[in-house]
């Protein structure tokens, strides 16, 4: 039977009033971006006010792990929520998704601190967290479906771009908000109370977005689906059970997604974590220097969305994760020489190095809280660099040998705990530290970043040479992703390569990154993480993943 939908060219041009609605699905993406970024933004903050009963290194590796279980769930949300866009629409999905994104943002504003109400705060701070996560799992395939189906063809490159601005909209919107409340409370006020407030005004733009989805209208492929009777009826068996559409998720993960993710992460939150956490640079200069790069390389999420429609997805997709891959490690120690500049001379001219038997050194992280770090003259000199943020080699020495660190041509042993008791205990620990503070302060370790000293245009311009990677491999791949699965499960079958690679590969990036680097001590090996994932990406991707940017999306 014929439908008004058999009159229109394949793919029909987008009129003007689609082109609206593909703005307002973009602006309502945004918000649920700078719902989703609070967290990552304000994890120092959370750490502190709901992770305060264990060590401090342990506390921001939690609030990390738990900025990281919003991700972790989205692969679930991809399936619940995919399928149900799959089923009967993208539009209604949208709706759901963004109340349970917005409600649960508005949610951690209200919620009682340790301090309050004991360890039921970090339990109920990561329940809300896995509900952001699942709603996220169900709004990117939408989002992006829906407007690569109402794009012109030859143009969902340039298109579906404008989705892929949208998280970095939605971090840039967050960094605006919170730069604004730590200047205008001060820094005090800010960390007491004032952090709650970037999450309460969210209900703000919870009514703004809702408003927003509910002037759309359906996709037109889809709608044509349903009146055709062809929208698929087990969209998840007909994704997953099947091995001809379940090849292709698995090689749009490992052959693009998960190296995208790796970049995308590794170039905006670790980078500012990196900032904050090891080069000690304070956390308003950190935000606004990443904001000024966001600003400067957004435009190129459209640039080469539109260069995707001429040249392919996948020479642009795979040259971002091979760049990314070699660029890394150079681009980090030239951030620590212009963030920090004495930090970067100490470590080349006094390098620390802890001399020990290896076998007696605890990983400096502690699941439960009460690992004090004081059983072994190793764990009382690691506890205290990773706590100070310096970076050091590790020497193996026979068993039973005091740990040595040395600073530069200085040596200092630690005590013995095995040796000593109570009150002689705590002083002789207190005493070594102490020695440990002044030798890396007679050695040029500074205790923060000096913000006279920062070279703010250096920064910015490493800063935006990571962001413009991650413009590289997340531009073209929303395009590519609806391009390689059949319209009848496209929601379904695009939305859990997207939310694994990017929940999961991207998502633990930041904790997992920090305690690699607190297991070695090498404030670089962590990048070891992103480096080695982008670069399998690269190898996979020549090999299996196919050139999708001429394929017709209505079959």
């Amino acid at each position: 039977m014929a439908t008004k939908y058999d009159t229109l060219p394949k793919h029909h041009r987008a009129t003007q009033s689609e082109k609206l609605v593909i703005a307002a699905s973009s602006l309502g993406t945004v918000f649920e971006w700078y719902d989703f970024y609070l967290y990552g933004l304000l994890a120092t903050y959370i750490s502190a006010q709901f992770f305060s009963g264990v060590n401090e290194t342990t506390a921001f590796i939690f609030a990390l792990a738990a900025f990281a279980a919003g991700f972790a769930v989205r692969p679930f949300g991809a399936l619940v929520f995919g399928r149900i866009g799959d089923l009967v629409g993208r539009k209604n999905t949208f709706l759901v998704t963004m109340g349970i994104m917005g409600l649960s943002t508005f949610a951690v504003g209200l919620l009682p601190s340790y301090a309050s109400i004991g360890v039921a705060a970090p339990i109920i701070l990561l329940v809300m967290r896995l509900a952001q996560g699942l709603a996220l799992g169900g709004e990117y395939g939408g989002a992006a479906t829906y407007v690569a189906e109402h794009a012109p063809e030859g143009k969902r490159g340039l298109y579906t771009s404008w989705i892929q601005t949208t998280a970095t909209f939605g971090l840039f919107a967050a960094l605006l908000v919170v730069i604004g409340f730590r200047f205008t409370l001060g820094e005090d006020a800010f960390a007491a109370w004032g952090w709650r407030l970037p999450f309460l005004i969210s209900i703000l733009l919870l009514g703004v977005s809702m408003w927003i989805r509910l002037q759309l209208n359906e996709s037109p492929v889809f709608q044509k689906m349903k009146e055709e009777g062809t929208t698929s009826k087990a969209p998840l068996t007909e994704a997953f059970g099947e091995w001809k559409n379940l090849r292709w998720v698995i090689i749009a993960l490992l052959g693009a997604v998960a190296g995208q993710a790796v970049v995308w992460y590794a170039g905006q939150f670790y980078a500012l974590f990196f900032l904050e956490k090891t080069l000690k640079v304070d956390g308003a200069t950190a935000n606004i220097l990443i904001a000024i790069a966001l600003a400067l390389a957004t435009p190129f999420f459209v640039v080469f969305g539109w260069l995707s429609d001429r040249i392919g997805r996948k020479p642009i997709i795979l040259g971002g994760c091979a760049l990314a891959a070699l660029l890394y490690f150079p681009l980090f120690s030239a951030l620590t020489g212009a963030a920090n500049p004495a930090l970067a001379r100490a470590q080349a001219s006094a390098p620390v190095s802890i001399t020990a038997s290896q076998a007696e050194c605890a990983f400096q992280f502690d699941p439960v809280g009460r690992n004090k770090f004081d059983s072994s003259g190793c764990d009382i000199a690691k506890a205290y660099m990773a706590k100070a943020g310096v970076s050091y080699a590790n020497a193996d020495a026979p068993a039973g040998t005091p740990a040595l660190v040395r600073i530069g041509g200085a040596s200092f042993t630690a005590p013995d705990p095995g040796t000593l008791a109570g009150e002689e205990k705590i002083a002789a620990i207190a005493a070594f530290q102490d020695s440990l503070k002044a030798g890396l302060a007679a050695a040029g370790y500074p205790a923060k970043a000096d913000p006279a000293r920062i070279n703010k245009v250096a920064v910015v311009a490493i800063l935006w040479a990571l962001a413009m990677l991650v413009t590289m491999v997340y531009g073209p791949i929303a395009a590519m992703l609806v391009e390689l699965f059949p319209s009848r499960i496209r929601y379904t079958s695009m939305s859990l390569p997207y939310h694994v690679g990017n929940g999961w590969f991207g998502g633990f990036l930041p904790t997992t990154a920090f305690a690699m680097v607190a297991a070695t001590g090498d404030i670089y090996y962590g990048l070891w993480y992103p480096v080695v994932i982008a670069a399998a990406t690269v190898v996979i991707g020549l090999l299996f993943l196919p050139e999708t940017f001429q394929r017709n999306i209505d079959a």
